[in-house]
């Protein structure tokens, strides 16, 4: 992974807008958050300027009005955020994670069942990078 893009809530909460429209405007993006939040526009603005800055979403204009796209996908963002706390909750023991995760999730047979077809397919690419 060559960035790590760590999210704070609000941030997260303007990806998944612009993940779910695939590109709005501040306006759209803070008229989709009002519902739960009263952010002011400036603010809205402000965070995606700062967003572009670390590469997590990037503009074009049309006339005066810029129109955002996220530049990562929800995917990346993920990935990066429980490797960052699998690192310093964990010190990168994976299987110290996941039992903490087993032992405070209500995880069901199905759940069960998916994770031990993902260990056995990781074991077989472990087994053919040998």
């Amino acid at each position: 992974m060559s960035r790590k893009h760590h999210l704070a809530e609000l941030q997260m909460a303007i990806m998944q807008v612009l993940w779910d429209r695939g590109q709005a405007t501040v306006s759209e993006v803070r008229e989709s958050l009002t519902p739960r939040r009263d952010l002011a526009y400036t603010t809205v603005g402000t965070m995606l300027s700062k967003m572009e800055n670390n590469g997590q979403v990037e503009h074009h204009s049309t006339g005066r009005v810029n129109v955002y796209r996220a530049s990562i996908g929800p995917d990346q963002v993920k990935q990066s955020m429980v490797s960052d706390l699998a690192s310093r909750l964990f010190e990168g023991n994976v299987t110290d994670l996941v039992c903490h995760l087993l032992d405070g999730c209500d995880v069901t047979r199905d759940e069960l069942a998916e994770l031990k077809k993902l260990i056995r397919q990781k074991e077989r690419e472990l087994k053919d990078d040998k």
